[in-house]
């Protein structure tokens, strides 16, 4: 797909999900052929002439000006995370393919690993922006341990969550969880449209998996910045977890996820209980090198 047909899937979908009624439209007659707003309709509510907004959603978002962006976003009520992909398009409209961003980072700096180590009582990781985790602390790694043991390296959470059958039983809410990861792809896609990793990665997942390619198509967007997990371990059982991810400015695109159970509750038990399972887990296997 090029980057025209992305700008255009994305403002049509847009477009699509708005009703006249929603957008303060009066209505004349019941005949419409569309559910959501006409094309003339979002260029009236952007302050345009509907050839240039037919202009923009064929895709040529080359020179349209912040002003014209956010206004557009105004008419089409794009929420944070999508008006931020809209300007993500338009820089991409301007920038040349040879054009390349410096690949995603695939390992962490020590400071970094030494950071989420002093972590103890939470599970905490370190994922890029096409979801590769390339670090955790040791709640981390028990925490998501069919995911760690992924054969690839380092191990991805779009990949987990489509290609693993044990995903579907990991995730309590799997259809949602589903979603966060497509969306958050997208918008890194938006962001960086030359990453050939994450290229790869969206073309594996599109040819091996229908239902990362139907909501590919979706074209939705959203930021993952803070959130509930409900998560099934096949050691402690049900854990309903909160999670905060921390950007790290020094590092762009990588960010720290850590996870926290509400004080007093069964889901902070049962952490202290996977804590205490984890250092077991790692003195068997010392012992056992030890040994060898």
């Amino acid at each position: 797909m090029t980057h025209s047909d992305d700008v255009r899937k994305f403002l049509s979908s847009r477009r699509a999900r708005i009703t006249p009624e929603e957008a303060g439209l009066p209505i004349y007659g019941g005949n419409r052929r569309v559910a959501g707003l006409r094309r003339e309709e979002v260029a009236m509510l952007a302050g345009m002439s509907i050839d240039y907004y037919i202009r923009l959603e064929r895709g040529n978002l080359s020179g349209a000006s912040d002003g014209v962006l956010e206004a557009l976003g105004r008419a089409l009520k794009l929420d944070e995370a999508e008006t931020a992909h809209l300007f993500d398009l338009a820089r991409a409209a301007t920038t040349a393919p040879r054009v390349r961003r410096k690949r995603s980072p695939l390992t962490v700096r020590p400071s970094v690993q030494r950071v989420i180590d002093a972590i103890t009582t939470a599970p905490a990781w370190v994922r890029n922006d096409r979801g590769d985790v390339l670090a955790a602390n040791e709640l981390g790694r028990a925490l998501y341990l069919d995911l760690m043991a992924e054969q690839t390296t380092p191990p991805n959470t779009a990949r987990f969550t489509f290609l693993n059958p044990k995903a579907r039983e990991f995730f309590v809410d799997w259809e949602r969880s589903a979603d966060d990861v497509v969306a958050v792809l997208r918008s890194a896609a938006g962001k960086n449209p030359y990453d050939k990793d994450l290229t790869d990665l969206v073309g594996e997942l599109s040819t091996r998996s229908e239902e990362f390619r139907t909501r590919w198509a979706r074209h939705d967007v959203k930021y993952h910045r803070t959130g509930r997990k409900r998560l099934h371990h096949p050691v402690v059982g049900n854990l309903d977890l909160t999670f905060e991810a921390l950007e790290l400015p020094a590092e762009p695109g990588l960010r720290i996820n850590v996870y926290t159970a509400e004080p007093g509750t069964p889901d902070e038990d049962a952490l202290k209980v996977l804590a205490s399972w984890a250092a077991t887990q790692n003195t068997t296997e010392l012992s056992l090198k030890e040994k060898k």
